[in-house]
């Protein structure tokens, strides 16, 4: 069927190549009717084959929100009448022209704003406008063709005005969003949300990810989201809801997000950016401090703790309740500055001798390395019968001989050479300062003895060996 715009004067058809776009008349009554007192065709009524062509809107198409302007059509030549809102009565000729003059002049002072001004309501006792009979009668004879000139300058300037403030609004939004694109050339912006330095290294995190991330079905979310939202959760220890507000989502969606990206990038980031160096790896970036007192120095360890939400446990002897609030964790740092072990938790009280048995980081030795500490770990034996010796800075000895060694840093260095890591993944990464939520703390895979929270802390120093902020030994 070719349909035709039902305007009076207008004689746009739908036909191949015109790039028109009819209407059907609105199903709401009240749009509906301002439609038809748009369109101003007396006695006439619009029925299913009735059809508005998209020349008389400004946008040229309709729009469904009541505040656009393109609502109701408002766009017509001077062959098809002027849309006149439903209202009161028509006032007489010459009360009605006074308000047509007063319009047009406050139209033409104030061309280029997008919205025009209200119409004048006319004063039927007086009017400030006085207007001879000559006058009433020329602007009766005129005010069509004065105001088909004066829309069609308005409509330009409206609509081009409307494409700079639609461009303005645009570019706002982009800015402000959590977009790749708002990233891509703000490494202030990188660094505050993700603790990477800049998008360069984040975009290599994401093509590590991506293609492990195609079993994880989201439809509101991005590959690039589901990271940025994963490492907002670790950067800025952001509650779940809070999350779900910035990215539109439920609660249960940033749950499983944040896990299953966890778990990716567990298998897959970690082994990548930590792992146990050669031994000639560690000879050739040995700093200063130890190449010559101890240049077999393959790890630097050291507990530390991150509190959690209390669970209660076995009263003591007392018959009392007791709390354990604690996670404890054993890491191993290279004398270069970065982290090459990290253990699983340990609720409670623990023996960093079973610790370091139970952790695997004992069979990363070889004959003839040194474990070094800045206080008694209690793991000399373990090391030893692994052919490793271990060592407390200062004084340090030999476990098989007792045979005291050259100086080596005192402990206060080792000790802040540890602290200084450990920091710095902490203040990267807001989630490891706690307290840890009770759902993190169980084991998420049936095969594995690590919680979702020890694979977040393996996570967050893996990132922190992908920045520039080595502490190397001094």
């Amino acid at each position: 069927m070719v349909h035709t715009c039902v305007v009076a004067g207008c004689r746009n058809r739908r036909t191949p190549g015109t790039g028109l776009s009819f209407y059907r008349f609105p199903r709401d009554p009240e749009r509906k009717q301002r439609w038809i007192a748009a369109v101003n065709r007396q006695g006439w009524a619009p029925n299913d084959g009735s059809r508005l062509c998209s020349t008389h809107f400004i946008s040229g198409k309709q729009v469904k929100n009541p505040r656009s302007a393109d609502y109701v059509p408002s766009v017509f030549t001077p062959h098809s009448p002027k849309m006149k809102e439903p209202g009161p009565p028509e006032v007489p000729d010459k009360q009605e022209a006074r308000v047509e003059a007063a319009n047009a002049l406050l139209f033409l002072q104030r061309q280029g704003e997008s919205r025009p001004e209200e119409p004048i309501e006319p004063n039927v006792e007086g009017s400030a406008l006085s207007l001879t009979d000559d006058e009433n009668e020329f602007l009766s004879d005129s005010k069509d063709e004065t105001f088909s000139q004066t829309s069609n300058v308005s409509f330009d300037d409206v609509l081009q005005a409307l494409r700079q403030e639609n461009r303005a609004l645009r570019e706002s939004v982009e800015k402000m969003s959590l977009s790749e694109n708002s990233f891509r050339n703000d490494a202030e912006k990188v660094k505050f949300y993700t603790g990477l330095p800049n998008f360069f290294v984040l975009e290599t995190v994401m093509l590590l990810l991506a293609p492990h991330m195609d079993a994880i079905r989201n439809a509101k979310l991005s590959k690039f989201q589901q990271l940025l939202l994963t490492l907002m959760r670790l950067r800025l220890d952001l509650r779940n809801q809070d999350l779900a507000y910035r990215f539109g989502v439920k609660v249960g969606t940033v749950v499983r997000t944040v896990h299953h990206v966890v778990n990716i990038m567990s298998s897959t980031l970690v082994p990548t950016a930590v792992f146990w160096p050669s031994r000639a790896e560690l000879r050739k970036n040995l700093p200063a401090a130890l190449r010559s007192s101890c240049p077999d120095c393959a790890v630097i360890v050291d507990c530390f703790s991150v509190p959690c939400e209390g669970q209660a446990v076995s009263g003591n002897d007392q018959g009392t309740a007791t709390t354990c609030n604690v996670l404890n964790y054993l890491i191993g740092v290279a004398p270069q500055g970065v982290v090459t072990f990290v253990s699983r938790g340990v609720l409670g009280d623990f023996s960093p001798r079973n610790l370091a048995e139970g952790s695997g980081l004992l069979s990363k030795l070889l004959p003839g390395d040194v474990v070094l500490a800045s206080r008694d770990l209690d793991i000399a034996d373990s090391v030893a019968a692994h052919g490793a010796r271990f060592g407390i800075a200062s004084c340090f000895q030999d476990t098989a001989s007792c045979r005291a060694e050259g100086p080596l840093p005192d402990t206060l260095s080792v000790r802040a050479h540890v602290e200084k890591v450990v920091s710095m993944v902490r203040q990267r990464y807001a989630m490891l300062t706690g307290p840890v939520e009770r759902p993190f703390t169980t084991a998420t895979e049936r095969t594995s003895n690590l919680s979702t929270f020890d694979k977040i802390v393996q996570v967050a120093c893996a990132l922190n060996n992908l920045c520039i902020s080595a502490a190397p030994l001094e």
